[in-house]
């Protein structure tokens, strides 16, 4: 069987999710009622979607969220002490684009991870762009990247995003060599940043930017301050217990 020449031309242009479509309704006759308009409509929807789809999927790999979460699953009836109000305002996005920061604290075992990739899923589907990292294993790389050279190609990857979701943070004391003003685990938050935000998880401190989840309240009120002014200002503190 001879391929159809239109095929042919919509993959050369790239449309791939129009030629599915177009190659999908040749085969039922549903298509044949179809006026044109009707019959542009559907593969213009097909090839958006399609699009979308491909974005995503390259978002959420990019990502590296830990866990696979979505909003619409939250269960406020859990005994966890999670605000709904806040959290569905949170679930806009709005204190992304406003460059604001997160904190997400709380004991062991609540969900804050859990709570933490959802919302980064959600900016994914929201067409931003999301990055997720454990501090521990964040320290430990930016250590070894500054003797290898890939110290400043890992700093513009932590500020090129507009969420930055950094878990685990504050589980131990930070070492000499994390203390030292060479090694300072708050330079990426310093750097200029236009584009991003952060969340984060842990028993300590948050960036500017970013989402972060601390196993109970933030532990020390003057790295809170800093990093709250690094760049703007922390637009609240999440508690779930």
């Amino acid at each position: 069987m001879l391929t159809h020449p239109t095929l042919d031309q919509l993959h050369q242009l790239g449309l791939y999710g129009m030629a599915k479509a177009f190659g999908e309704a040749e085969t039922t006759d549903e298509a044949a009622a179809l006026t044109h308009p009707e019959w542009l409509a559907l593969l213009l929807d097909r090839e958006i979607t399609y699009r979308h789809d491909k974005k995503l999927t390259a978002r959420l790999s990019y990502a590296r969220l830990r866990q696979q979460a979505l909003v619409e699953d939250v269960d406020y009836r859990a005994a966890r002490g999670l605000d709904r109000a806040l959290f569905q305002k949170l679930v806009t996005g709005d204190w992304i684009d406003a460059h604001d920061s997160l904190i997400i604290c709380g004991p062991t075992g609540v969900g804050k991870s859990w709570l933490a990739c959802a919302l980064g899923h959600k900016a994914c589907r929201d067409n931003r762009s999301v990055l997720y990292q454990r501090v521990p294993k964040l320290f430990g790389d930016l250590a070894l990247a500054r003797g290898d050279g890939r110290y400043a190609r890992i700093v513009r990857a932590l500020g090129g995003v507009q969420l930055l979701i950094l878990d685990d943070w504050g589980l131990e004391p930070l070492d000499a060599q994390a203390r030292h003003e060479d090694q300072d685990p708050f330079e990426p938050a310093e750097a200029p940043r236009k584009k991003g935000t952060r969340i984060a998880k842990g028993v300590g401190p948050f960036l500017q930017f970013s989402l972060f989840l601390f196993p109970s309240d933030p532990p020390n009120g003057t790295i809170v301050k800093r990093l709250s002014t690094v760049r703007g200002e922390c637009k609240g503190i999440c508690k779930v217990c």
